[in-house]
């Protein structure tokens, strides 16, 4: 009879059961356990084909389709381990930094400064986010804008449609053929900071022969008029690269000597110049990760939230926690007035709640003012929406108004401690709401996204 305090060693285990093991470790856990002895390295280069396709399945199944990312099997999963992970620290909130971005148009607005990752089938998929126009809505506006897969050669690629109409797709060789998308570049500039620009160099390699399909697009290029198929790379056929760059080479000193060449060369520097002008342009942007979008805890406030304000249009706000444990919000969200796209709303040093019971000061200054909601509100039960029933108070917080104190004169408001300070009302249902003395009414906030998904998303009309 075995003994039941005896230790079974790993080398013991049935295979699928190692792997089992192994999959909850990172790979450099796995390089350390293979190199603590001869045995465990020829073990994880036994198993090191479907060990990677475990730590892929393990970490991203519930999230993708591991399948149809390697194109059923065609890449090998260590190679797209490595890409999945690249494209794993993308997901979620991310704000645009800076005023300079993509335009469409010179005169046009700039883009909503929110930018939501999300898995896709077989591809990761941005979007921007914007609140919906309509007054009184909650609802919020997903344009898909760009598209990060992988090819079947094996490497990243990524494209943006400048117009957010993007029809996500697993179907790459669609895409390739939608004149209208830039093939861009995404680079990470450290662990939270990305810069999305063209890919003027973009070539995709899908060819059985090993053939090079190229897409040429010029620097600002957005719409791809010159995009094209550039014949194979096959040494000595015709029109390959050697012949072609040797062409140019005599077209070029034959323009400098001959009669007229340097007249020609100016007029084609010109209808270059004015294709150029013609063009839309592309201008790279820069996003800084949004790391604390979800309250915890010991920071209950803490995320991206969105509220009807006063003149009942949807905003969002970001309240973060700095390191000496005061709390500050400002609005991120799109909108046309000044200083708006990224204002402070809110702050406070003490983070100290008032508890349950309240004062009578506390319980009036509550009870006196109405609550901002959507007009439909008034159909429900009681006049409440269902996410706001059971909301009761359940700790206070003092705060102060940001843009008064920071803005004074674009705000108006004097230096009177009752202008510029407010409350924060905590729920019960972990959602809070804020106002200021001032006012008589408070804006109660709801969460943007939940487990991963944004709430109440709609889609932007393209017509």
């Amino acid at each position: 009879m075995a003994n039941p305090n005896s230790l079974t060693p790993f080398f013991d285990f049935p295979e699928d059961v190692q792997l089992c093991i192994l999959s909850f470790l990172t790979p450099s856990e796995i390089s350390a356990f293979a190199s603590t002895s001869k045995p465990t390295l020829s073990l994880c280069r036994h198993l090191s084909p479907k060990l990677w396709f475990s730590l892929c399945h393990r970490r991203w199944s519930s999230k993708t389709l591991i399948h149809k990312w390697s194109h059923r099997n065609k890449i090998p999963f260590k190679h797209l381990y490595q890409t999945l992970d690249a494209y794993d620290k993308l997901i979620g909130f991310w704000r645009r930094s800076g005023t300079a971005g993509a335009k469409t148009l010179v005169h046009s607005p700039p883009p909503p400064p929110l930018v939501f990752f999300e898995w896709g089938p077989s591809f990761v998929a941005g979007s921007r986010v914007s609140p919906c126009k309509t007054p009184g809505l909650y609802h919020v506006i997903k344009s898909p804008f760009i598209w990060l897969g992988i090819g079947a050669n094996g490497e990243p690629v990524s494209f943006v449609d400048p117009e957010c109409k993007l029809d996500l797709c697993d179907d790459l060789e669609r895409l390739l053929d939608n004149d209208e998308l830039v093939p861009v570049s995404v680079s990470f500039m450290g662990s939270g900071h990305v810069v999305v620009e063209e890919n003027a160099n973009f070539s995709y390699s899908n060819s059985p022969e090993g053939g090079r399909i190229r897409r040429v697009s010029s620097s600002g290029n957005l719409r791809g008029e010159e995009c094209g198929v550039v014949v194979k790379d096959v040494s000595g056929s015709p029109g390959s690269l050697p012949d072609r760059l040797v062409s140019e080479i005599y077209q070029h000193f034959a323009n400098r000597t001959s009669p007229g060449g340097e007249r020609a060369s100016r007029r084609q520097r010109r209808r270059e110049k004015e294709r150029q002008g013609r063009r839309r342009k592309w201008e790279p942007e820069h996003f800084v990760k949004i790391v604390n979008c979800s309250p915890t805890r010991l920071r209950p406030l803490q995320g991206l939230w969105k509220g009807i304000c006063d003149d009942m249009n949807l905003d969002f706000y970001l309240v973060s926690y700095d390191d000496i444990g005061g709390i500050a919000c400002r609005k991120v969200g799109d909108s046309s007035h000044l200083f708006a796209e990224y204002s402070p709303v809110f702050w406070t040093s003490n983070t100290t709640f008032i508890e349950s019971p309240f004062s009578a000061e506390e319980e009036y200054i509550y009870d006196s003012r109405i609550h901002l909601r959507p007009p439909e509100a008034t159909d429900s039960i009681h006049g409440q929406l269902p996410w706001m029933e059971n909301q009761v108070v359940s700790r206070i917080l003092d705060i102060n108004s940001s843009y008064d104190l920071v803005i004074p004169n674009l705000s108006g408001a004097s230096v009177n401690p009752r202008q510029v300070q407010g409350r924060i009302w905590l729920y019960g249902n972990g959602s809070f709401g804020f106002g200021f003395l001032r006012n008589n009414y408070i804006i109660d906030l709801k969460h943007i996204s939940q487990n991963g998904c944004i709430l109440d998303a709609m889609e932007l009309c393209n017509d």
